[in-house]
């Protein structure tokens, strides 16, 4: 009902300004018909009785974890040319953007198609991207990662938590077992990844116990 109150307003404020400026009569009958078409097209399309509201953008934001971060951070280190693109990519993320996260760290292995960082990161974002399953895609990045450094945990980690995301937990515990191995005795993310694998381990047997 606001919305033809407003109406009524705007045409009483229309013949006001027709009168004080003394405008011939042909005009009054042009203003007549606008105000006529715009009530028209406003009773047929407009919804006067809804309430109004500010609009609100949709953004689908990927939270962060900085506990996350932070291990990511010991595992491939920071500051560098890889880590510029991984740091471009989280701002993509936090902004709701996943298409243009994968975009970004895809950019980044152009520019250094030797970064086992970047792809293993890249991994990570289609992933993402393709709501949590592990595409093709995907798989051939972690597993050019997993080439360019046989020896480094990162990769089969990510590949393992992904596989997590995707519900294929044998793959998940296979990879981050590997990980473990691969990660020096006495550094935290060692520390960290096993407490990562033991929970798996637990969460695993009961649901084998829980589906006999």
């Amino acid at each position: 009902m606001s919305g033809f109150i407003a109406l009524a307003v705007i045409g009483a404020v229309v013949f006001g300004v027709l009168v004080a400026l003394r405008l011939p009569r042909l005009l009054w009958s042009f203003a007549g018909a606008a105000l006529f078409l715009g009530a028209a097209g406003y009773a047929w399309q407009g919804r006067p009785g809804q309430p109004t509201a500010p609009a609100k953008p949709r953004v689908d934001a990927v939270p962060l974890d900085p506990e996350a971060i932070m291990l990511r951070e010991q595992l491939m280190g920071r500051y560098t040319a890889d880590t510029a693109y991984i740091v471009a990519s989280d701002a993509m993320l936090r902004a709701g953007d996943k298409r243009a996260a994968a975009q970004v760290v895809l950019g980044g292995v152009r520019a250094l198609p030797r970064s086992f960082i970047l792809w293993t990161q890249l991994g990570s974002n289609l992933v993402m991207l393709d709501g949590d399953q592990m595409s093709p895609a995907a798989k051939l990045a972690f597993g050019r990662a997993a080439q360019l450094a046989p020896e480094h945990p990162a990769p089969p980690y990510y590949a393992g938590i992904a596989y997590v995301r995707a519900g294929d937990l044998p793959a998940a515990r296979r990879l981050l077992a590997r990980a473990v191995s691969l990660s020096p005795d006495g550094m935290d993310y060692r520390r960290i990844i096993a407490n990562q694998l033991r929970v798996l381990d637990q969460y695993i047997a009961a649901m084998e116990r829980g589906g006999r």
